[in-house]
């Protein structure tokens, strides 16, 4: 009796707090716009370009509004300077053009960002560093437990370099489009999860290589074939430094939230971290990041 006792209650609380769901319009409190910096740059070939832009209120869901007029430039430490004029044709970015045959960065050099806007200076700084060749791209068709459906996956094979501490970015493209919800981003520190994970120098864990699925689902919640014949994938390994690392996780944390009911349970809600700082103590914040990467890529197409 007891035990029926408990699921009445527990039934019974379920249809309170699904009768009490009501619509609220807070009032929120209004802050000043900061900036925010979006620089994510890289060593394959063509423009590189950071985009400034403010914050706005919460429940704003236009376009974030663009900073025009600022002086940006990116130094490495052996005096190299790469100047970021704003784009005419857009305002808010700023871009750095190659000459012939130049890229952007050289593994093992450092980097420090300078943004002058509106009276004052914010920096950053980032490092470029290695990483590993992808060996090769397979395709891995499976039956549906109980169906006559079928899922092809693909994975990618690499094994991360000898020495404790790098940190990656795999950022996979399906039939030329990126993969970017917040379920698909996928770091690596070292071959796996984290810096105690004890996977240096080995090939990627299975998760990490399989991570550059997508996470599509049908109507009823059963997850999508992500690839079909004749689609193709696009795999690139960035490295990131670790600063960059915990930013990202703090990005997957806070954006992929379950919603409804589950969000009781969920990490709370909370600004993720910067390596964007004012020169100036008492001077106005600023949100973003700041990267470097060295890429390696390699593509395959699903055929029979």
């Amino acid at each position: 009796m007891k035990s029926i006792r408990r699921i009445w209650n527990g039934i019974l609380l379920a249809v309170i707090l699904f009768s009490c769901e009501d619509k609220i319009s807070p009032t929120l409190e209004s802050a000043a716009p900061v900036l925010v910096v979006d620089a994510w740059l890289n060593n394959r070939p063509g423009f590189q370009t950071i985009v400034l832009t403010q914050t706005q209120t919460y429940f704003d869901n236009t376009n974030p509004p663009a900073v025009s007029g600022a002086i940006v430039a990116v130094m490495d430490d052996k005096g190299t300077t790469f100047s970021f004029p704003e784009d005419d044709k857009k305002v808010g970015n700023y871009i750095w053009k190659p000459l012939a045959n130049e890229v952007f960065g050289t593994v093992g050099n450092r980097y420090t960002l300078t943004i002058k806007v509106n009276g004052e200076t914010f920096e950053s700084a980032s490092y470029m560093g290695r990483v590993p060749v992808i060996d090769s791209i397979t395709f891995d068709k499976q039956k549906r437990t109980g169906s006559k459906d079928s899922i092809t996956r693909a994975e990618f094979w690499a094994a991360d370099p000898a020495g404790h501490g790098d940190a990656y970015w795999i950022r996979s493209y399906k039939n030329g489009v990126l993969l970017n919800k917040p379920s698909e981003i996928n770091v690596a520190y070292d071959a796996g999860f984290s810096a105690g994970g004890e996977t240096d120098g080995v090939t990627f864990i299975t998760p990490i290589r399989r991570g550059i699925n997508s996470h599509d689902q049908d109507s009823k919640g059963n997850n999508l074939s992500p690839f079909h014949l004749g689609d193709s994938v696009n795999v690139q390994i960035h490295s990131i430094t670790h600063a960059a690392f915990n930013y990202l996780n703090e990005v997957r944390i806070q954006t992929d939230r379950p919603g409804g009911f589950q969000e009781l349970f969920s990490t709370p809600l909370a600004n993720v971290s910067t390596n964007i700082s004012n020169t100036k103590a008492n001077g106005t914040k600023a949100l973003g990041f700041f990267n470097v990467a060295n890429v390696s890529s390699a593509g395959k197409r699903y055929k029979k």
